[in-house]
């Protein structure tokens, strides 16, 4: 079985797949980690294992899992299933590297434009023919929150809510409208943009904010939880396969 290991900047996911199949996912905490890991290491027979991170993970704590299970740690420098035309491949995140190789396992021949809604707001274009192109990225969600709060000197510091209208009666509600519409319209602009050159266009959204994003955009828009895990784990089969 696999074990994929995803650090975020806020968060660490834990998934264990059989081949293709999703077994397990957990979210935790950085503090909580070591504790779920080593609950997941003893239910599982754990064979092999990748890590991704875009965050900081204590050295101490990645040399005791590195003990434990035979990790391969994501960099450009592994083999993909695609040819990357990104100008400084070594500056490309990981996690969008693990988006693009989910688009090529699912959706081979077709357009992919892969959306990211996380801590950034990352788009990534896959064409038919395997080729990646580049994208993307923007502040998030809350990113867009706390930018208001700590670059001016009377906006507070609100947390995303499911109640907003377009047009704000109160600071709060125009502060709401201004991050979740302009957020809204970014996607749906980028979208279009996109759609103007690749008429058959497959969107794919993903990342901890898509749920809450998907309700108001207009376009046509796939939402898949678990696509950053799916690119993770096709890249350690693709990468170990005999």
């Amino acid at each position: 079985m696999n074990l994929i290991v995803d650090i975020g900047n806020t968060n660490i996911k834990l998934a264990v797949y059989n081949h293709a199949i999703l077994l397990e996912k957990q979210t935790v905490s950085y503090d909580a980690f070591v504790a779920k890991f080593d609950f997941i290491i003893a239910k599982y027979v754990i064979i092999k294992g990748i890590i991704s991170s875009v965050g900081r993970l204590e050295k101490s704590v990645e040399n005791y899992i590195q003990t434990k299970v035979s990790f391969m740690t994501l960099t450009h420098r592994l083999k993909f299933p695609f040819v990357n035309l990104y100008k400084t491949p070594q500056t490309l995140g990981v996690d969008r590297l693990a988006l693009v190789c989910a688009a090529v396992k699912n959706y081979k021949n077709k357009n992919v434009l892969v959306i990211d809604a996380g801590t950034c707001i990352t788009y990534d274009v896959l064409t038919s023919d395997a080729k990646y192109i580049g994208g993307a990225i923007s502040p998030g969600v809350n990113l867009r929150y706390k930018a208001l709060y700590d670059l001016t000197a009377n906006l507070p510091l609100l947390n995303k809510t499911n109640t907003i209208s377009v047009t704000g009666t109160t600071t709060d509600e125009s502060i709401h409208s201004g991050v979740y519409f302009g957020i809204c319209h970014e996607i749906d602009g980028i979208v279009s943009t996109y759609k103007t050159k690749y008429k058959d266009l497959t969107v794919i959204l993903t990342g901890g904010d898509a749920d809450f994003l998907s309700k108001r955009l207009k376009n046509s828009i796939f939402v898949n939880s678990n696509f950053l895990l799916e690119g993770l784990n096709y890249i350690l089969e693709f990468n170990t396969a005999q």
